[in-house]
């Protein structure tokens, strides 16, 4: 059994899908305190934030897992959005170009430490405006990195891809199942 320090639905499911037993203990951690613009950089300190506010809390009496996950579009840092308007400037630069979604998971058990920074790159064609606006409408987009949602909305324009699903769902579970103590 893990924790998962996350609130994250999404990444629930993906443990689950893949048979990891854990216990969803989401936290507050402050994004906004990190001023790093750079994707990469920027997914690293939400990360290690979030790590250590769970290690606080939590201790090691079970493994700690934490996560997070941002877009970059032409290197551009795209978290997630804080309202409609932004959403639909974040999907309109994604359309019909390509985007990397970085993921990092830390990981700590008794026994072991783990630290991954991952990323999938996608090649997305153009988003039918209709699509689009029917998917800001729905709001599905609320609490997704860049309002990405490569298993929902995006699946249908991915043009390309490099990198796994998982990685652009915001937990590379296939990366960190081997270092699982799973009983």
């Amino acid at each position: 059994m893990i924790i998962l320090a996350s609130a994250s639905p999404v990444r629930a499911r993906l443990l689950e899908k893949f048979g990891i037993k854990f216990t969803q203990k989401p936290l507050n951690f402050d994004e906004d305190s990190i001023q790093a613009t750079d994707p990469k950089e920027f997914v690293f300190q939400a990360t290690i934030g979030k790590f250590k506010n769970a290690l606080e809390n939590f201790g090691l009496q079970e493994p700690v897992l934490a996560a997070d996950t941002v877009v970059s579009v032409s290197g551009v840092l795209q978290r997630k959005a804080q309202n409609k308007l932004e959403a639909e400037s974040f999907l309109q630069s994604q359309s019909n170009h390509a985007i990397e979604i970085f993921t990092c998971m830390m990981y700590q058990s008794s026994k072991l430490e783990f630290i991954d920074i991952s990323s999938t790159k996608y090649q997305f064609s153009a988003f039918n405006p209709k699509n689009l606006n029917d998917y800001l409408d729905s709001q599905e987009w609320i609490g997704k990195a860049g309002c990405v949602m490569v298993e929902g909305f995006h699946k249908s324009y991915i043009k390309s891809q490099i990198g796994l699903e998982s990685t652009a769902m915001g937990l590379s579970v296939e990366k960190i199942l081997p270092f699982l103590e799973i009983i």
